[in-house]
């Protein structure tokens, strides 16, 4: 199926504009010249087959507390407890990484909330969505950007899954070396594959088991480990300064909700239209940070214990947890493990997909699923075998590509808040309608938005990395710090350098710009809408 409908310019075409039910101004019915998912593509059998086209009044049955699964499941996982590890190489103490998590994880999964109000309203993928702020061929740029950042997480989460394996059968001497890493990193992405091909409602039923069974696992691990935690130690770290906690704030936030946000309305699309935004939010914040600020503090309550835990972490998070485990916990608590991380990758590369199919790929959603399923299993054998350092390069590339996706979160979250109609659904398939092709002011303020940011932002594992060390070109201009060469290893000096400022000042910043400067071309599309549907 094409996913551009005709041009509402070509004879015969029925008019294009937002109606006034009781349901919203459009009462959730499909406008005319939208492509339209039917229920033999969208839950009618086993595989679905929609793809980005609009999910039918008639398949919108979710409810807002079915949005908890997904969020839930995805991150339950114990390698949220390694972000324990990660806040406290910032230098501060467990009381300030604790305000930290509190603060940065609930705040990122609700700014997630706010771009899934859009699947709700728009009945459609994110990244079409997202057309109607930067234009039907314009969206194009930031997709680019989104996928290469889902295709990172599911593949990181990936690995993480390969590298826990190998370090259970190695620790129980079933087996070990590169045949047993390849094998295991064939079958955890068969895994992730299978799942997403099969589409939406299949993995909201699997969520839903995977929440129960992962939850029970990750509360045995608490208590399994509660003997390991020495208070004394952990009170014992010194505090950091303030610039160190916002480094740690910007951490989390992007390993967490600024993560998941681009694939945020997928998962709503499947709402009722008269479902208040309200719900919508709330339920994506509830299940997406329950787990994680449980987690996150228990992590810090491990990581502070343990120095050398703490260092095990850096290669492999959840090797290095399971190795604290009686042996005999091993084997039931790997399988949760790699489920919980399977799930967080299966929500990656089914909307990875539909990514794909925005950027004008015109093949069925399950094609798509299966060609970034090959991209992530090669991801994965690569990194697993040459890759020295797991955490260094994963940090590298969330600060990285964190700045435009904030950049871009905040022009999409401006024009969900400025909208006051539903979506002119032609219209995100249609260049000539009222989105146009390309929308120059989120172009552009995403373009500069993303580098000041990178200006602002800093790789801290230049060795692991060094890719990423042309960042923090603003720093030494604005006295924000000085970069020092060492033959020991280079690095920077002052308090705001790690602070990682330009994920934050990307978000604001085009945020601000796009509410201000889009709110009149957003009120004449809408305005225009309604005299055209007046006049028909």
């Amino acid at each position: 199926m094409s996913s551009t409908p005709p041009s509402s310019d070509r004879p015969g075409e029925a008019p294009r504009y937002p109606g006034t039910g009781p349901d919203g101004p459009s009462g959730g019915a499909i406008q005319p010249g939208a492509p339209v998912a039917t229920t033999a593509t969208a839950g009618g059998g086993l595989i679905e087959t929609a793809g980005i086209e609009i999910i039918g009044e008639s398949e919108r049955t979710a409810k807002p507390r079915d949005l908890f699964w997904p969020w839930f499941a995805a991150n339950v996982s114990v390698f949220g407890m390694s972000y324990g590890s990660y806040l406290l190489g910032f230098g501060i103490s467990f009381w300030q990484a604790t305000i930290v998590a509190l603060i940065g994880i609930p705040i990122s999964f609700a700014l997630c909330g706010l771009v899934a109000i859009a699947g709700k309203r728009g009945s459609a993928p994110t990244m079409v969505l997202s057309r109607a702020a930067f234009g039907v061929h314009g969206q194009k740029v930031p997709g680019i950007v989104s996928w290469l950042t889902s295709i990172g997480w599911e593949t990181s989460l990936a690995i993480t899954a390969v590298l826990a394996t190998a370090t259970v059968l190695d620790t129980l001497g079933v087996a070990s070396g590169g045949v047993v890493t390849v094998i295991a990193a064939i079958l955890i992405a068969l895994l992730i594959v299978t799942a997403s091909v099969l589409g939406y409602h299949t993995i909201m039923k699997l969520q839903s088991i995977l929440t129960w069974a992962t939850g029970a696992m990750t509360i045995l691990f608490m208590i399994l480990t509660i003997p390991h935690i020495d208070l004394t130690a952990v009170m014992s770290a010194p505090a950091g300064p303030p610039q160190a906690m916002i480094g740690g704030l910007v951490m989390v936030m992007t390993g967490f909700g600024l993560g998941w946000i681009n694939i945020a309305a997928d998962w709503s699309r499947y709402q009722k239209r008269s479902t208040s935004d309200g719900k919508i939010v709330a339920w994506n914040t509830i299940g997406g940070a329950a787990a994680p600020m449980v987690l996150v503090i228990f992590g810090l309550l491990l990581a502070g214990s343990d120095p050398e835990l703490l260092t095990a972490i850096e290669g492999d998070p959840i090797g290095a947890l399971i190795s604290i485990l009686p042996l005999w916990a091993l084997i039931p608590f790997w399988i949760v493990a790699v489920l919980t991380l399977v799930s967080g990758a299966v929500l990656g590369i089914y909307s990875s997909g539909l990514t794909l199919l925005s950027l004008g790929i015109d093949i069925p959603r399950p094609a798509a699923a299966a060609i970034d399923g090959v991209i992530l299993t090669i991801g994965t054998i690569w990194v697993a075998f040459f890759a020295s350092s797991f955490v260094g390069p994963f940090q590298s590339f969330l600060i990285t590509l964190g700045v435009p996706v904030a950049s871009w979160a905040g022009i999409l979250i401006a024009d969900v808040l400025t909208r006051r109609a539903d979506y002119d659904e032609a219209a995100l398939f249609d260049a000539k309608g009222r989105y146009g092709a390309f929308d120059w002011t989120s172009l552009i303020t995403m373009a500069v938005a993303s580098i000041l940011g990178w200006g602002l932002v800093v790789n801290s594992f230049a060795d692991d990395a060094p890719w990423n060390n042309w960042q923090g070109y603003l720093l030494e201009p604005l006295g924000l710090g000085t970069f020092v060469e060492d033959p020991a290893g280079s690095y920077w000096d002052g308090n705001w350098a790690y602070a990682n400022l330009g994920v934050l000042l990307a978000l604001v910043l085009s945020f601000l710009v796009t509410l201000v400067a889009r709110h009149g071309k957003i009120r004449r599309q809408e305005e225009g809408a309604v005299r055209r549907s007046s006049a028909a």
